[in-house]
């Protein structure tokens, strides 16, 4: 009769001893208890040597099929994070104190918890203490959804939750008066009470919308299609100053669920063996169709080897055309295997939409960019809106071309940064510095992409007036050129088309009228410069206005026969040209229109 052992572990600081096994491990020899694997090498396994009629190898032998000195790979594994097995001497250890026959885990998505503390003074580092003994726990109301972040202010811990916010104080706890007051003192515990601040507001599942400046956070809550600002006076919705419309509808098509984007491209031979664009088995060459992104990140399919599936590492413009050179990793097999890429490839990534934010420290802007799903195919497909706040004007400023994957500013510079890679263009993965005065006419250019700038803006002086307008002007710089010169709608009509739809008129100066420089040309009869466009009279750019609208029912006079965009206001887009000392500085100071009077 054989009776168990009662074995006492005295410490918890253990080290563990193991030998390496991987899936390109092949079993050489040994039976039973005297198991020994070799690795080999991507040459040896694709050459089919057969592993079973090799041999054992001592450490100065060679094995039989090209892998010098078989590996026997040992690691040591210990049980914490820092033990200094490697050190002159360890010591005991950590006490095993609590030993859990059934541990179970739990998810808790409202709950904090806390560990020990690092006393540098001592060098005792407790920070992976988690005493089940202690009140380490604080939880919130689960009904106001995950916490999504926390952001630590002086003594307090802000805790933003899907759909509340709270400030936790740390180290101390509040006493409320007879007087309806509040006072603090030191407190018990290292996570005090929750205080909510007053409103229902969240961050929603978008933490990556937050921004800091001084006391001001900033942050958007899809849920309520809010931007928000929390300071000292609590929290306000930004979003109301003039762009709740506008806010409402964009934060609705933002996604909260993962959606699979995936683009396909051709290997393009390159070499002996084709398809592979470098020796190493790193690269490779991809025809794509032209604007496609590429991503880190995304899945190539269908290369899998060795159960190890091939990810997008980097990839560039190469060529024109669409090529780019792709870097994979985990490598590819070497090239001298015959190892050859199927045709055609697929790259796959999956995506949801993000609200990112940063403070831009050079403009006191608050920067939101509202980046729909899916937001990975092309360039012109990838629906995004990024703009700024200023709180001089406590308003929304300006929309800008860039899309960010990254906002954020570092000492006296504001910084963004894209992670794609965009065939047919010059965009590539970049830190873009932003504001920088060092680089001459860089003014609307984002990542190595020129777009540019335009103001919209409306005539409406004495609402109830119909009018014609028939001349505009501006006050500023040279190079501005007007899109878009359209009145107001005049109401639904039955289509002349005899189709039972209705259709809204309106008059429209839709060709450009161009800037004071694009419009010049010469008069092929007697040879004098003219310009058709913008002129300079008084110190200002002006330019008469041509009608080009089409015929509507009941017209006699219509399009270019008539002078002037009748209306009872008019709608105008103005832009920097293409020539003009392009990405230098533009200047506009104001904008106005001449028009006569139609009908009261």
């Amino acid at each position: 009769m054989s009776t168990g052992a009662v074995i006492e572990v005295d410490f918890f600081n253990t080290y563990m001893v193991r030998r390496t096994l991987a899936s390109d491990f092949k079993l050489v020899s040994g039976e039973d208890d005297d198991v020994i694997f070799y690795r080999f090498s991507w040459p040896a396994i694709a050459t089919g040597v057969d592993i079973a009629s090799t041999t054992e190898l001592t450490a100065a032998g060679n094995d039989a099929i090209g892998n010098p000195e078989g590996e026997k790979n040992w690691y040591i594994e210990e049980s914490r994070i820092r033990g200094g097995y490697n050190s002159t001497f360890t010591d005991q250890g950590v006490r095993a104190y609590l030993d859990e026959e059934y541990p179970q885990q739990q998810r808790r998505i409202s709950t904090l918890i806390y560990s020990g503390i690092y006393n540098s003074r001592t060098g005792i580092n407790q920070t992976n203490v988690f005493s089940v003994g202690d009140a380490i726990t604080r939880s919130l109301d689960p009904v106001h959804g995950s916490i999504q972040l926390t952001h630590a202010e002086e003594t307090n811990l802000i805790v933003f939750q899907e759909n509340r916010i709270h400030r936790a104080l740390i180290d101390k706890d509040t006493i409320y008066t007879t007087e309806s007051g509040t006072q603090t003192q030191a407190g018990q515990k290292v996570i005090g009470q929750f205080v909510p601040y007053k409103g229902e507001y969240g961050i929603s599942k978008n933490p990556e919308s937050f921004a800091i400046y001084n006391y001001r956070k900033y942050f958007s809550d899809k849920n309520r299609n809010a931007i928000m600002r929390l300071s000292n006076d609590g929290l306000t919705e930004i979003s109301m100053y003039g762009m709740q419309d506008y806010f409402r509808d964009e934060l609705a098509l933002i996604s909260e669920e993962n959606t699979t984007t995936t683009v396909s491209g051709i290997p393009q031979p390159t070499g002996s063996p084709p398809y592979l664009a470098n020796s190493n088995g790193l690269g490779i060459l991809v025809q794509f169709a032209a604007d496609t992104i590429i991503t880190p990140g995304m899945l190539i399919t269908p290369i899998t080897i060795g159960g190890d599936n091939r990810y997008v590492v980097s990839g560039g413009q190469t060529a024109a055309g669409g090529q780019m050179n792709i870097i994979v990793s985990p490598p590819f097999p070497p090239l001298n295997n015959g190892f050859s890429v199927p045709s055609p490839l697929s790259f796959s990534i999956k995506t949801k939409g993000k609200i990112k934010g940063g403070w831009d420290i050079h403009n006191k802007n608050y920067i939101a960019s509202l980046q729909k799903t899916p937001n990975r195919i092309t360039s012109a497909s990838s629906s995004f809106e990024t703009v700024a706040f200023d709180e001089k004007i406590n308003g929304w400023v300006s929309f800008f071309t860039y899309k960010p994957d990254l906002i954020f500013s570092i000492v006296n510079n504001f910084y963004s940064i894209t992670t794609q890679f965009i065939t047919g263009t010059a965009i590539e993965p970049d830190l873009y510095r932003h504001h920088d005065g060092t680089t001459d006419n860089n003014r609307g250019l984002f990542y190595k992409v020129r777009k540019p700038s335009n103001v919209t803006f409306i005539f409406n002086e004495n609402a109830s007036i119909v009018k014609n307008f028939q001349t505009t002007s501006y006050e500023g710089s040279n190079g501005w050129e007007i899109t878009s010169f359209k009145s107001g709608f005049t109401g639904f009509d039955p289509n002349p088309n005899g189709t039972s739809t209705y259709v809204q008129n309106q008059d429209v100066v839709d060709v450009n009228i161009k800037s004071y420089d694009e419009g010049l040309y010469t008069d092929p009869i007697t040879g004098q410069p003219l310009r058709a466009g913008f002129d300079r009279k008084e110190n200002r750019y002006v330019t008469n206005l041509i009608s080009n609208s089409t015929a509507k029912a009941g017209e006699i006079i219509f399009g270019n026969q008539i002078s002037g965009i009748k209306g009872y206001f008019a709608t105008v887009t103005i832009e920097t040209d293409e020539t003009t000392q392009l990405g230098g500085a533009k200047e506009l100071w104001a904008a106005g229109a001449k028009y006569v009077v139609s009908s009261y």
